[in-house]
């Protein structure tokens, strides 16, 4: 084999190899300034008209044990997304990582509740579901 055909195949060989590649690092940017983005909103007192953000309740950005205002210690939020849907009891039916975030929101921060399919829903989703990254799925009532 020519140097100039070896030079062609290793040049296939790439093109070939970006062309497998290339959807996944184009939406390897979009996920990381979602995840980015829901991240700074999780921080932000801008989602509630009392002063408060995520991180009032939900410290260390999610990543440790919290605590409400009542001083009713919480989970951290480590997994928490791979459990919606679930049965929310005080509702009374089951509710979507949405739906609780939107709980959150209105009722802990005084803020309106956000559309679910609106970009800040979307990176809080992200946001939140990023912190699941390697977690068990764990939905109530399912069995494998």
């Amino acid at each position: 084999m020519t140097l100039r055909k070896t030079s062609c195949i290793a040049v296939a060989m790439a093109v070939c190899a970006l062309a497998f590649t290339a959807p996944a690092l184009a939406a390897e940017q979009p996920m990381q300034a979602a995840i980015h983005e829901g991240g700074q909103l999780f921080a932000a007192a801008s989602l509630g008209t009392k002063g408060n953000s995520c991180m009032t309740c939900h410290r260390g950005a999610g990543r440790v044990e919290g605590m409400l205002p009542n001083g009713k210690k919480i989970p951290s939020l480590l997994g928490a997304a791979a459990t919606f849907p679930k049965y929310n009891k005080r509702a009374g039916k089951v509710i979507t990582l949405e739906m609780q975030v939107n709980s959150c929101i209105a009722n802990g921060l005084g803020g309106m509740p956000l559309s679910s399919s609106g970009p800040k829903m979307v990176a809080l989703v992200s946001y939140l579901t990023s912190l699941s990254q390697g977690k068990p799925v764990d939905i109530q009532g399912v069995k494998e």
